[in-house]
């Protein structure tokens, strides 16, 4: 006999407490799981139940087997479930977390097409700018830009994009333009707010050599647009992505501070909890935004 059926059979006797309503649960009839039953017992040379005219119950051997068999025959249902999911098309709820910058200014203009082509999947993009723990909040796959930090999460590469130091051409020519990194120490910085370095700037010097520059700063916010904001204004320095501040140079609102320092590449990445399988929609999504983000220059986003 099959060594699965057998299991199964066993197994709900255990969750039924008996041969007819197992047999009711399977389909089949009382007789046929008595012999699964016995045939497994036979194979294994045990004892696995206590039948009595009243009720069954499973021996000490055979609570400990129903635990392992238990284990077996849910593990065997997802491998089912996961090849029939895996050959159906992309469906359901997906749940994104991306940072409040990135999401509105490009990862928006996107979704449209995306939903055009999966009908059967609906999206519930969650901006925030903090590190959200996947699996603990719900969440499908995160938007995550720079180092990734280590975990067991699966990434890949989407595309690229730059990191430069700007400011606006009034605020330059009022407080000077720094030509070495020291020289930033004078100047009024604008930062991030939720690093969790601080007021820390990571920066490649020419000769190579990696600086970090702990520096106080005028203005601190938790959101890139509005540091791009306050740069444009003429209120300081900031350090941002090129995704965020290229319109702005190309219209010569802002202007590179440093030119002479080396241009610091971030990647930008779609996390996701690992396994050895994706689910349909989270491969899906993905597979779009490589193809969406793959003209975008990492300088002239």
């Amino acid at each position: 006999m099959d060594r699965l059926t057998e299991m199964e059979a066993f197994a709900n006797v255990v969750d039924q407490g008996g041969f007819t309503d197992a047999a009711r649960k399977m389909g089949i009839s009382k007789s046929a799981v008595s012999k699964h039953v016995s045939s497994l017992e036979a194979r294994l040379g045990a004892r696995l139940l206590n039948r009595t005219t009243r009720r069954v119950s499973p021996t000490e051997i055979g609570l400990a087997y129903y635990d392992r068999a238990r284990r077996v025959l849910n593990d065997a249902g997802e491998a089912d479930a996961l090849v029939t999911s895996m050959q159906s098309a992309p469906s359901g709820l997906l749940r994104i977390s991306v940072a409040t910058d990135f999401g509105v200014n490009h990862l928006s203009p996107v979704l449209s097409e995306f939903l055009r082509d999966f009908p059967e999947i609906t999206v519930n993009m969650v901006l925030n700018n903090r590190y959200v723990e996947l699996i603990s909040e719900g969440f499908d796959m995160a938007l995550r830009i720079g180092e990734l930090e280590d975990s067991s999460l699966r990434a890949r590469k989407l595309t690229e994009t730059t990191k430069r130091m700007i400011a606006s051409p009034a605020y330059l020519e009022q407080y000077g333009r720094p030509q070495k990194i020291d020289d930033l120490n004078t100047h009024k910085l604008l930062h991030y707010s939720n690093q969790s370095s601080g007021n820390v700037w990571k920066i490649t010097a020419p000769s190579g050599e990696k600086r970090q520059v702990r520096t106080t700063g005028w203005l601190s916010v938790n959101d890139g647009q509005s540091l791009l904001n306050a740069a444009i204004s003429g209120l300081g320095i900031a350090y941002l992505p090129s995704y965020l501040y290229s319109e702005a140079m190309s219209e010569g609102l802002i202007e590179d501070v440093m030119p002479n320092l080396p241009v610091e590449t971030l990647g930008i990445y779609a996390v996701y909890p690992p396994g050895k399988f994706t689910q349909p929609k989270v491969r899906a999504f993905i597979d779009f935004l490589v193809h969406a983000f793959a003209d975008r220059d990492p300088v002239k986003w």
